[in-house]
């Protein structure tokens, strides 16, 4: 996720005031405090309290617009919140200045609170079951005509953000777990002490019963200690699981969710649908989450809308919050209402998704309840490219269509240039990207500064231009306030900076604009709104690339667009493409700068939904445009006329005689020339930088001490020689005392490759006369940006000097990939630059195995949030995966064919979600693989990935779409290098450090590792698996980790056991081996055998006895014999103890004794005889524990004084035979000693086997046993912990997408 908020200087400034639930305020507290409160060590009276500052609008032009026009205040109007959800209930979003419901709408567009209700059932004697199997009660109240109730349950963790989910979680434990736990523990260490303390001196250790059960009690004692120490260092709280109860009461659909967890709904909370009732409750008076509720599907999804954080709500207060009586606290445009859709999703750590964004853009398009005028977004993240996608097809109908205002925040990556993300880059241009600024007053009211300084662009604010050459920042607006959060943070309001708070501000600048021109009737459009803001807003003597036009002024744009109203082109944009690649602007970077560019630029001019516009609209549409240049290395025509149709110009660009090392910034303008003076109709932005390309030596750049106030940014711009592969950067500090604060950001622009691709990123803080180095990868043929910024708050100025040296050890290939079969890959790396040390390293780190699909529906969505206005259904593709995990690990699912592109991707979305066997979602993850791994335990668990899109063809296309899935090697893996191919293929000398001249190139082997190693071994790898790594070849550390390579080792073969070396080669017929009659008649034996425990209980008696006459000895058949009666329950316990006890007196136990006691069996046969050994081990174990388990079954219902001796004594002698050949942990005697515990009254020691057990494989009947052996320990909170988590580990179904 990149939520646009900077958390640099992010403080919490909570005014204590008197609140009632919906969130007023004491209006005058601060004040009131400001000018009572005197200090003892001063007479001069204090200040007011700056509340301007606090969510400035002085400095974009609010005050001045609606001091003069009160009804400008963005009434009339709906702002819909992309983000992270918007709270109801927190302060100032309650009512608009007209007394209408601020909140109009509240969607969960990402899915994350989708509540499965497709169960439906009625009531009996108005009580229904529910599918945690708790008892619902329904109240006489409810009017329900159908009698129908749609039933589900939900996870109350899945819908609290992070922070909450740990706070309610601490809470839990301190209140519901610690003050039990605690007086437990204490209380059975203080009896494991007590048993010591008497422990008798001469004590007899042999192995009689006596002794037995004497250190079985000691050891019970422990265990209970170990156990209640485990469980609170494993402590696990999955959280309340309520019961959702939903059914129409004729007008409306209503929930119920069950918060009592008791069934007693009538004390649940009770909302109708958002939107229709704009009901909302507190889900707990603990958590004060604020949630409502939706209804899709004809009641089969309940829809739970909370927030997956405080950001949206924040955003949203700044937009357009209202306090009627706090005035100066207000947002932009108090009178505006809002739509809040969330399009974080819970799952992902609050991430947008391809599926949220494309259920928000439909929401917006076009709907029966309400019509959006503008949306703010401040979310987003870097693109690979913006010439298209999918999701950039529905921006683009939601602007140029639908007529919404789109406002983005630009991003949070700055200083570099060309950082802005999407959805300002766009593949349309129509989006309004907003950079951020702070003012000083805003250093003093929110910043508490001793001293304010000149306003400017934040330090981390992104920068344009894009990479395909448009601006990226349109405007720039205060990027920081402080505002209310949610209820549930516990606080009313917080101060929070960033690009995600300058968006919102414009928003509420644009609404205030069309509220302006709606009360005036006069007509407009997102370009006439756009074109009004970007001609008045005031240019700073700032960086152009972070503030765009200026700082937004919202009282010039209103008077703008009133006064050069009903103009031709106030419906018509001008899509300006420039190049044969059709970009939106130009921009030259990865060149020399040496020669003058012709560049061609089309620009067309496309009315507001231009195919259902008005064709006379489309024939009367002409201008005469004046072009005009503001730079003399630009020539461009002078005028250009315009009809409805494509014009086409050159533009000449001459980089020569500039300077070299800086990037320039000019635009071709255009003006109607029957109206100058209403502005630009559009533009064509260029950028050019020219780097240095003389570096000294070839390989090093110096730049003279350069002095840096507050907020300075300086950059140098280097073509980066061809052989280069990683530089070092030095900063050395002067004529300053003070630490210095500097942001060192490093970029290089690859085609078709986000910004992020080549980057590095430094706060660095220099000391007095201090100098750091830092090492960064680059690939050579690309400019690379050096920029270096001065901290925005920093009152001390100071000198840097920046030095830039260039290495270079490339190797000939970009990626290694070695086959085992090959045994040897040959790699050459050459020095090319200067001479370097080398010292080649190569590990691997991940296994890669490739999943594919064992199940692929493809399935319309359909309904109002997944039609596309006009009919056009969304359908999804849901691909199952088995998932097989041999020991524990950690994972990291990954869908190569839609990594790394989320707003690029072809597709509308993807999603997966892992679950273990029994259906509990343990994680999820998106497009972006490297940010989710999962630590996974041995077993069994399902991937489901999940693709939408509107055509279906295209999802069928990919029903048989691998998945491949990472695991992290225990350990890394190293390879062997040589620097020789015989000593390669001789394990002879393996590489060292070796030196290498400039120009000289190396050859070094690289060799396929042992499929052996221990830390192979039990990968369980299979011929086209994979294993990853990075090779390296510097001697540094620092470069290693800065310069390395991607190592791909293929699979081809398995290793091969070793064969003897006596051995030789037979031929088939040889290899034949005749079978004799006596074999014959033993298969059919043992077939006979088999079929003993499947027949019903009479013939498979029957058959036991014949085969018994026949083969007296073979005990298999008793053995199945015993297997068959124990499985037909309660009724056969006497039968299965006498068929145990036959069973065991068939086995001589002494031979058996004797042969593990033996430590080395030297006999030729030995193999063959331990196999024997085993099998007759294996049958008196189970005959034993049958036996034993029957006694068991028999006495645990009795109490302790009913049980019989003669009884309890046979489980003592059965233990002690046991013992003598494994321990009661053994997977083969565990459930015996679990019951035999039981009897004996070592519940300590039960519940450590069945936690065991349940540790291997947490099944219903595991569950249930280690609930039960709890409750007789009498630790209830532990039982009751499981017991109220079962719902969540035994979901009935699949969690949603």
């Amino acid at each position: 996720m990149r939520i646009w908020l900077s958390n640099i200087f992010s403080r919490i400034v909570h005014i204590q005031t008197h609140s009632a639930r919906k969130g007023e305020r004491s209006p005058n507290f601060l004040r009131s405090f400001a000018t009572t409160t005197k200090m003892a060590s001063t007479t001069e009276p204090l200040g007011d309290f700056p509340f301007w500052g606090l969510l400035p609008r002085k400095e974009t032009g609010v005050v001045s617009l609606l001091s003069k026009n009160p009804n400008f205040d963005g009434r009339g109007t709906v702002i819909a919140i992309f983000d992270s959800g918007v709270d109801p209930g927190a302060p100032g979003l309650q009512v608009t200045t007209e007394g209408k419901v601020k909140v109009i709408d509240r969607i969960d567009a990402s899915g994350a609170g989708d509540v499965d209700t497709s169960t439906v059932v009625e009531a009996t004697d108005g009580v229904i079951a529910g599918l945690t199997g708790r008892k619902l009660k329904v109240p006489e109240s409810w009017v329900n005509p159908s009698g129908k109730f749609h039933i589900g349950v939900k996870s109350a963790y899945t819908l609290y953000p992070q922070r909450l989910r740990e706070r309610i979680i601490k809470e839990r434990k301190e209140k519901q777990w610690d003050p039990v736990h605690k007086i437990l523990l204490a209380e059975a260490q203080r009896k494991l002490q007590l048993l010591e303390n008497n422990k008798s001196n001469g004590s007899n250790n042999g192995a009689s019963p006596n002794s037995l059960i004497d250190k079985m009690t000691k050891e019970d004692a422990e265990t209970r200690v170990s156990l209640l120490n485990s469980l609170e260092k494993k402590y696990n709280d999955l959280g309340p699981a309520y019961d959702c109860v939903l059914y129409h009461d004729g007008d409306v659909w209503r929930a119920c969710i069950d918060t009592s967890e008791r069934g007693e709904l009538e004390s649940g909370i009770h909302l109708g649908e958002y939107r229709i009732t704009h009901q909302w409750a507190s889900l707990t008076s603990a958590d004060q989450y604020n949630i409502s509720i939706n209804v899709h599907n004809d009641g089969n999804i309940l829809e739970i809308v909370g927030m997956c954080s405080s950001h949206g709500t924040h955003v949203a207060s700044i937009a357009s919050a209202n306090f009627p009586d706090a005035p100066e606290r207000n947002g932009v445009a108090p009178g505006a209402q809002i739509v809040s859709i969330t399009i974080g999703d819970n799952r992902i750590g609050s991430m947008e998704t391809g599926t949220a964004l494309a259920r928000a853009m439909m929401r917006v398009m076009e709907n029966s309840f309400y019509k959006v005028d503008v949306i703010n977004m401040s979310y987003g993240e870097h693109a690979h490219w913006s010439n298209s996608s999918r999701l950039g097809e529905l921006a683009h109908e939601v602007v140029n269509k639908y007529g919404v205002i789109w406002v983005s925040s630009a991003g949070n990556h700055g200083p570099a240039l060309a950082t802005v993300g999407v959805p300002p880059d766009f593949q349309s241009d129509s989006i309004i990207g907003v950079g951020a600024y702070v003012s000083p007053d805003m250093m003093t009211a929110e910043y508490s500064m001793i001293e304010k300084l000149p306003g400017c662009p934040y330090t981390w604010s992104s920068r344009g231009p894009t990479a395909d050459g448009a601006r990226g920042v349109t405007v720039c607006a205060p990027g920081g306030a402080i505002t209310s959060v949610p209820t549930f943070t516990l606080r009313s309001n917080q101060l929070m900076n960033g690009t995600s708070m300058a968006s919102p501000h414009t928003a509420g600048c644009v609404a205030l604009i069309v509220s302006a021109v709606k009360l005036k009737s006069i007509p407009y459009s997102p370009y006439s709104v756009r074109r009004a803001i970007q001609n008045t807003a005031m240019a700073l003597d700032v960086d152009v690339f972070a503030q765009g036009h200026g700082l937004i002024q919202v009282d010039r744009a209103v008077e703008h667009i009133l006064q050069h109203c009903n103009s031709i082109e106030d419906k018509v944009r001008f899509m300006v493409e420039c190049g044969s690649e059709r970009k939106k602007g130009i921009h030259l970077r990865n060149w020399l700068a040496d020669k003058p560019v012709d560049m061609s630029v089309t620009v067309e001019p496309v009315l507001l939904d231009d195919t259902r516009a008005d064709a006379n609209q489309k024939l009367s549409f002409c201008m005469e445009m004046v072009l005009t240049s503001n730079a003399p290395w630009i020539r461009a025509p002078s005028c250009l006329q315009m009809s409805y149709t494509a014009r086409s110009f050159q533009v000449s660009i001459d980089p020569r005689g500039l300077e070299r090392g800086r990037v320039y910034f000019a635009s071709v303008k255009a003006y109607n020339a029957s109206n100058v003076e209403k502005g630009i109709m559009f533009e064509v932005p260029i950028t050019i930088v020219v780097p240095v390309i003389d570096l000294l030596h070839g390989y090093k750049y110096t730049c003279p001490a350069e002095v840096f106030r507050a907020g300075c940014v300086r950059r140098h711009f280097l073509y980066v020689p061809v052989e280069s592969t990683w530089a070092t950067v030095t900063l050395k500090s002067s004529h300053s005392e003070k630490c210095q604060r500097f942001t060192l950001h490093a970029v290089q622009l690859k085609p078709d490759c986000s910004v992020k691709t080549i980057e590095f990123y430094k706060v660095v803080n220099l000391g007095s006369n201090e100098s750091s180095t830092f090492v960064l990868g680059v690939r050579g043929g690309y400019t690379l940006e050096v920029c270096l910024a001065r901290w925005w708050s920093s009152l001390v100025d100071g000198q840097v000097e920046i030095d830039v040296d260039f290495h270079s050890l490339r190797p000939s290939h970009e990626e290694v990939t070695l086959f085992c079969s090959d045994g040897v890959q040959r790699v050459d790396v050459r020095a090319g630059l200067r001479p370097e040390e080398v010292s080649p390293q190569a590990y691997l780190k991940h296994h890669t195995q490739v999943l594919t699909p064992t199940e692929s529906k493809v399935e319309v969505l359909g309904g109002l949030r997944d039609t596309i206005p006009g009919g056009r259904p969304v359908y999804q593709l849901i691909l199952s995966y088995n998932l097989s995990v041999s020991k524990a690990a950690e994972v990291t699912p990954k869908c190569a064919l839609l990594s790394d592109v989320l707003y690029e991707s072809a597709f509308e979305s993807q999603l997966w979600m892992l679950f273990d066997h029994n259906k509990q979602l343990l994680g999820s993850g998106d497009a972006y693989c490297t940010k989710y791994s999962l630590k996974l335990e041995k077993g069994e668990y399902t991937i489901r990935l999940h693709v939408r899109h509107e055509r279906p063809d295209l999802l069928e296309k990919l029903s048989d779409l691998p998945l491949t899935v990472l695991t992290k090697l225990s350990q890394e893996v190293k390879l062997d290098v040589y620097t020789s191919f015989n000593a390669a293929v001789t394990c002879g000398k393996k590489a060292q450090s070796l030196s290498l001249g400039t120009g000289a190139v190396q050859p070094l082997y690289l060799t396929a590792p042992s499929l052996t190693d221990k830390t192979l071994k039990g990968l369980g790898l299979t011929p086209g698996q994979a294993l990853l790594g990075t090779l390296s070849f510097a001697k540094d550390e620092q470069v290693r980790k800065a310069d390395q390579y991607p190592l791909r080792v293929v699979v081809t073969e398995l290793p091969c056991k070793k064969r003897s070396s006596t051995s030789t080669a037979t031929s088939p017929e040889e290899k034949k081996e005749t079978k004799t009659h006596t074999e014959y008649l033993e298969a059919l034996r043992d077939l006979q055998t088999a079929w003993i425990a499947k027949l019903d209980c009479e013939s498979g008696e029957q058959l036991h006895k014949e085969l018994m006459a026949a083969h007296p000895e073979h005990l298999a058949a008793q053995l199945a014999r015993l297997q068959a009666l124990d499985a037909g329950g309660a009724q056969n316990r006497q039968a299965v103890i006498a068929q145990a006890k036959q069973v065991v007196s068939s086995v001589d136990v002494a031979p058996l004794l004797a042969f593990y006691g033996t430590k080395t069996d030297t006999r030729s046969d030995a193999a063959k005889i331990k196999t024997q050994m085993d099998k007759q081990r294996n049958t008196l174990l189970e005959a034993h524990c049958r036996h034993g388990s029957a006694l068991s079954a028999d006495l645990i219902p009795l109490q302790h004084p009913e049980r019989p001796q003669e009884s309890v004594e046979q489980l003592d002698a059965i233990t002690v035979e046991i013992m003598k050949f494994v321990e009661p942990s053994d997977s083969k005697v565990i459930g015996f000693f679990a019951s035999y515990y039981q009897v004996r009254g070592f519940d300590g020691l039960a519940a450590r086997l069945i936690q065991r057990q349940c540790e291997e494989k947490w099944t219903r009947e595991n569950e249930a046993k280690l609930t039960e052996a709890y409750t007789r320990l009498g630790w209830t909170h532990a039982a009751s912990l499981i017991a109220n988590s079962h719902p969540l580990r035994f979901p009935t179904s699949f969690t949603l997408f």
